[in-house]
């Protein structure tokens, strides 16, 4: 898309406008959350995808810091919530309460009620108050009493849980693994991040001092502007081969969904638009595929008996999954061939 098409739509960011709100989202976080760049441009991505975060990993890793330092980056309303196994669904949602002076009922609403939702160790409510978030994950509504009240925009989940700790918890059930967009590990820092991390976060938390470089508003242009990244059918059919792999798969007893597909294609949208391009390439789906694809599969017990993972499992599919043809020339260079008339053959076509 060139620059005039992109100033030409309403509501779209121009190019250097749209890097410059990004990178600088990026950077803020990365005052918190030392040597994870990748971790921290794929948590944006899933923002600008209109999609949902779930962050698992060991303790003491930042997975909560990630996840409040990408909400204090955005001016907007943000509301946290601690799951523990006494926490009620009307806490999350909202209850409605009858006032004494005007003889009636009224609403008032719950943490869902935010722009950014930030739920740490979810895995420790019930199943019951799990559910809670079902409806306002996919919907964007939450309905209360039979009457249903709708989400703000941007809206976004960013969950925490721990997978080794079993005591006390409610493993999240499939319904909900689905509606997460990707699921991400933080991992342990290398050397060198974690001796930043030590000059950084010794004496005082960075976190504390990190102030909103960008507002919805914005979020709501980039947001509006990932949408307008193309997709070629050859792309949107590597996507749903990858995700019917998944169901074929003689390790899955179960595949991914049809919302996999449409999320992973949304993700790839929001990578390309984060690299400067205005179209998706193969190499996204391929990039994307283990964190938004891995949490939605289950293994049989055979490959669950060989202690085989899900990113295991799907990172051999991405391997074995032939590229678009356009891309089989050299499976090694990662940038789009050339073709007659100038152009990738994934890129839209110049007015």
């Amino acid at each position: 898309m060139t620059q005039q098409t992109w100033d030409e739509v309403g509501g779209l960011l121009p190019h250097d406008e749209f890097r410059a709100a990004s990178e600088a989202i990026v950077a803020n976080i990365e005052q918190v959350i030392e040597g994870k760049t990748a971790t921290v441009r794929l948590a944006l991505a899933v923002l600008l995808a209109e999609g949902h975060l779930l962050i698992e990993d060991v303790p003491g890793v930042g997975k909560t810091k990630l996840a409040k330092a990408l909400a204090r980056s955005i001016d907007c309303t943000v509301r946290r919530i601690q799951f523990t196994p006494d926490l009620l669904p009307s806490d999350v949602t909202g209850v409605s309460v009858y006032n004494q002076e005007t003889h009636d009922f009224e609403f008032r609403p719950g943490a869902v009620f935010a722009n950014l939702v930030v739920g740490d160790e979810i895995n420790r409510a019930s199943p019951k108050t799990q559910s809670a978030l079902l409806e306002c994950m996919e919907e964007r509504q939450v309905t209360v009493d039979g009457v249903t009240y709708q989400l703000q925009t941007p809206f976004m989940v960013i969950a925490t849980q721990n997978p080794i700790e079993m005591e006390g918890t409610y493993p999240l059930p499939e319904a909900q693994r689905d509606r997460f967009t990707a699921r991400i590990a933080m991992g342990y820092p290398d050397s060198h991040a974690e001796l930043a991390m030590l000059d950084g976060h010794g004496a005082t938390d960075p976190l504390n001092e990190l102030r909103a470089v960008s507002d919805a508003a914005i979020v709501r242009q980039l947001i509006a502007t990932v949408r307008q990244v193309h997709v070629a059918d050859a792309v949107k059919q590597y996507a749903i081969d990858l995700v019917t792999a998944t169901r074929e798969a003689p390790d899955l007893r179960l595949g991914a969904s049809p919302r996999a597909t449409l999320q992973l294609l949304r993700t790839a949208r929001a990578v390309a638009a984060l690299e400067g391009r205005d179209y998706v390439l193969p190499d996204d789906l391929q990039a994307l595929a283990v964190p938004v694809l891995a949490h939605r599969i289950i293994p049989t017990a055979d490959a669950q008996l060989a202690r085989r993972t899900t990113d295991a499992i799907v990172s051999e599919l991405v391997h074995r999954l032939p590229l678009p043809h356009d891309r089989q020339r050299n499976p090694y260079d990662t940038r789009p061939p050339a073709t007659g008339n100038g152009r990738a053959p994934y890129e839209p076509r110049r007015p």
